[in-house]
Formats: C-alpha cells, structure tokens, sequence
C-alpha cells in the first residue's frame, strides 16, 4: 500500500500533472501523458523510461 501522503506530493515527471492512483494495477496514472508508472514493493518507480503507454481502449479513472 502506498502511503496517500505520499500519492499527494507526487507529480507526472514529464507534464508536471496530478497522477491518479490504480490500486488494482499497482500503477500511478497520468492522463495528460496517458502514462502508467509502475509502483513496485510499495516504491512508485517515476521514471519515464519505466512507464507504460495507455492502450487506446483503457479507462483513466479521474
């Protein structure tokens, strides 16, 4: 579980937007960028290089 304190301060490091978070999924959405970034052992990993693109068909949560 990531800390909501945490998901709060949290930003897109591409366009500097709100991340939604997937609990599902384990991943922070940024619907600007359509981007997942994968969060792994409780740790968002915040990188560009480890995010994956949104499938056309996938749902953003706001």
């Amino acid at each position: 579980m990531v800390d909501t304190t945490l998901l709060e301060i949290l930003a897109c490091p591409l366009c500097k937007g709100r991340l939604h978070y997937d609990k599902a999924a384990q991943e922070l959405i940024c619907p600007v960028d359509r981007l997942a970034y994968p969060i792994r052992d409780d740790i968002p990993v915040m990188l560009a290089d480890e995010a994956r693109p949104l499938g056309a068909q996938e749902e953003i949560d706001r």
